[in-house]
Formats: C-alpha cells, sequence, structure tokens
C-alpha cells in the first residue's frame, strides 16, 4: 500500500477516535441534564443552584479549554488525548459520591477540567491530517460525535436510572471512556511503525502561503480584528449549545410534563437532527467548495442558511402542541450543529497552525465564559418566570453570532 494511502487510512481512524472521545465526552456532561430532577430532590437543590453547579463545570471548562489547548500544542494528540480521557472518567464517575451542593460543585469543576483539553487537541490533530478542502467532513463527524452523545445520554441513563438509581448512571457512563485509551494507543503503534513517530501529523494540506503566515505569534493574531469577530461569533453560539444541553431535558419534564420513561423515548430526536445537521453541513460546504465557489462562500453560505434554523426553533416554547415542540426544538438543534461543523472548520482555516491548538482553545473558553455568564440567569428566569426567556435567547445568540460573521468580512487565513 503505498503511504498516501496508508496517510487516509491513517486519518480517517484518527478522525474516527476523535468522534468517540466527542460521543464519550458529551455523554458524561450530558447525564446531569437527564437526571436534574432526581439529583435536585435527593440533594435538596433549587433550579438556580443546580445552574450553580453546572457553571462550576463551565468555568473549569472555559480554563482549560485555553491550558488544553497550548498542553495539545506542546505534547502533541496523542499523549494529550490520553490524559483527557482518563482524567475526564475518573471525574465522571466521582459524581456518584454526591452529597449536597459543595461535593456536586466539585466534581462538575473537575470534569471540566478534564474535558477543557480534547476539541482543540482533536481540531488539532484534524487540522493536520487532513487538507483544508476535505477538513469540513472529520470536523461534521467530530460535531456529529457531540449531537451522538446528547442523543444515546436520555435513553441510556434513564435506563439506568430506571433501574439502579441516578448514582448508577454517573458510574457506567464514566468508567466507559477507560475502553477508549488501549486501541487509541494501539493506532498510533501503527502510525510509529509506517511514519517512524507516533504523532507525525504529516500531511501538508493544498493550502499556498502558508509558510509565512505560521511565522505569526500567538499576540499578532490577538491583535487583528478579524480573530475576535469570529471569536464572537463562535462564542455566542456557544451559549446555545449549554442551554439544549442542561435545559432541554428539564423543559420537557418540567412544562410538556414527559416522564423519565417518555425522555428516553422520545427526546433522542432532538439530537439524532443535530447528527444530521453536523455531517450535513459539512458535506454541503465541502460540495460548494468542490464546485468551485471558493473557501469564503463555500462556508458562509451554509452558516446563514443554519442560522436561520436555530432563529425559527427558539419558538418551541410558543408551540400549541408538545409535537410541535419537540419539531422546532429538532429544527434548531439540526441547523446548531450544521452552523457549528461549520465554524469549527472556518476557525482552524484563519490561524497560524503551529498555535492553532491554543488559538481555538480561546475561542472555545470564549464561548464557555458566556455560556458560564448565562447559566445563572437561565435558572434564576426558570425559577422565577419560565423558559419562554431562555429560548427567546437563543435566537438573540445568533443574531448576535451572524453580526460578528459579517463584520469579519472575507473568510481567509489571518495575515
Amino acid at each position: 500500500m503505498s503511504l498516501s494511502k496508508r496517510h487516509k487510512r491513517f486519518a480517517w481512524a484518527l478522525a474516527l477516535f476523535f468522534f468517540a472521545g466527542s460521543v464519550l465526552s458529551y455523554v458524561d456532561r450530558s447525564v446531569l441534564g437527564v437526571v436534574m430532577p432526581q439529583v435536585r430532590e435527593d440533594l435538596h437543590l433549587t433550579n438556580t443552584q443546580y445552574g450553580l453547579a453546572v457553571n462550576c463545570f463551565l468555568v473549569a471548562y472555559m480554563v482549560f479549554y485555553v491550558l488544553g489547548g497550548r498542553l495539545a500544542d506542546l505534547l502533541g494528540s496523542r499523549r494529550t488525548f490520553t490524559l483527557n480521557v482518563v482524567f475526564w472518567s475518573l471525574a465522571g464517575m466521582a459524581h456518584a459520591a454526591s452529597q449536597g451542593l459543595a461535593s456536586l460543585c466539585v466534581f462538575r469543576a473537575l470534569l471540566g477540567v478534564g474535558e477543557g483539553g480534547f476539541f482543540p487537541t482533536a481540531m488539532r490533530g484534524i487540522s493536520k491530517w487532513f487538507p483544508q478542502e476535505n477538513r469540513a467532513k472529520p470536523v461534521g463527524v467530530l460535531m456529529c460525535g457531540i449531537s451522538l452523545g446528547m442523543l444515546v445520554t436520555p435513553p441510556l441513563a434513564a435506563w439506568i436510572t430506571l433501574r439502579y438509581g441516578w448514582r448508577a448512571a454517573f458510574l457506567v457512563t464514566g468508567a466507559m471512556g477507560f475502553l477508549f485509551v488501549p486501541p487509541w494507543l494501539w493506532i498510533h503503534s501503527r502510525i510509529r511503525q509506517v511514519y517512524g513517530t507516533r504523532d507525525p501529523a504529516p500531511c501538508r494540506g493544498t493550502e499556498t502561503g502558508n509558510e509565512d503566515n505560521d511565522e505569526l505569534s500567538v499576540r499578532q493574531v490577538l491583535a487583528k480584528p478579524k480573530y475576535w469577530f469570529f471569536l464572537l461569533a463562535r462564542g455566542f453560539s456557544d451559549t446555545v449549545t449549554f442551554f439544549y444541553l442542561f435545559w432541554l431535558p428539564g423543559y420537557f419534564q418540567d412544562v410538556r410534563h414527559y416522564d423519565l420513561e417518555t425522555v428516553g423515548k422520545l427526546l433522542w430526536i432532538p439530537f439524532f437532527c443535530a447528527d444530521i445537521g453536523a455531517l450535513a453541513g459539512a458535506w454541503f460546504s465541502s460540495a460548494l467548495m468542490a464546485r468551485g465557489l471558493g473557501l469564503h462562500r463555500s462556508r458562509r453560505t451554509p452558516l446563514l442558511l443554519s442560522a436561520s434554523c436555530v432563529i425559527a426553533g427558539a419558538g418551541a416554547f410558543l408551540a400549541p402542541t408538545h409535537t410541535l415542540a419537540l419539531a422546532l426544538a429538532s429544527l434548531a438543534l439540526f441547523g446548531h450543529f450544521s452552523w457549528a461543523s461549520n465554524m469549527q472548520t472556518v476557525l482552524t482555516e484563519i490561524m497560524p497552525r503551529k498555535h492553532m491548538a491554543t488559538l481555538y482553545g480561546l475561542t472555545g473558553a470564549a464561548g464557555t465564559l458566556l455560556s458560564a455568564l448565562t447559566q445563572p440567569l437561565v435558572g434564576r428566569a426558570v425559577d422565577k418566570i419560565g423558559y419562554g426567556p431562555p429560548f427567546a435567547g437563543t435566537a438573540a445568540a445568533y443574531l448576535l453570532a451572524v453580526t460578528m460573521l459579517l463584520l469579519a468580512r472575507k473568510i481567509e487565513r489571518i495575515r
């Protein structure tokens, strides 16, 4: 087999591992949202206190999104991925020992520490192994892992909780991470046999002019307004991820009166639509590029279409029927993950390669910071007013994200 064919096979093998890590990370962080009513009852928590526990995860996640990105640039994806998975798996299992608000907050923060560096690590690996014209596809697969993790968690966590209690749900899902480490290390041993090193990142891509651009320092990139517009575009849209992740199961239980069994039967639907959106957005963008539309139009067109779906789907709380509410939430998640596939790809395309994980980590930290600031507001709004303002807030977040996207002007590498 030729070296180029082996490279392609290794590239997609690594992309599938990143996909699996994406699924696993969102399973572990989603369990709390599914069992929120049971945890709140057992630990005597209000919605506001639950929002505080969520915030502890977000703050730690924000900090380690940056530190984890820097670690990935220094150590490479192989070692950083291993550290991420082992740490967050232990932290996920520790949730089973929660006795009150304080211990729950500590374990949520530790989960954020472990998971914070994963996506910078994955995006670094993808940007190194895949050329630009094909990069949206593995990024779409990675985003699909997020929505798949959110999809499988409600039925899985509900099934375990109904039979063994919510503490068992954290033990089982947390322990799953240890299954991924041995095959991850094995594939890198195979890579070493071919390339002579376990983390070679040999792909040179097809972009031109990268050499001079890669000489830009982190400080020089941070001085460019274009970077900040894209950072804010991602940041505003990221708040929507955490709203649907942490509050959608509770909304359908508290407002639409789904019991836990119904959550397990039906709440996979919006997240399945998110899977479709992640892949459809990536493949649509790649198809436009193959037709010669260029990087800017090929990425911006699906971004704008995706944002319109999220804005329309925010009307779920006004829906007169449960079925329509579920359909609108599904539309919103379809658009959100289609947006995410393309926005995450764009971020790898505007940054210098040697600092990609660090700079990407900063964008993730910005999104997490904005989410951390909004989560207590969501909890307070739900306690005092209801879910209407938070749903409306998702539409406002996307209007701001689109504004930042337009202000950034042409999608191209920062020079």
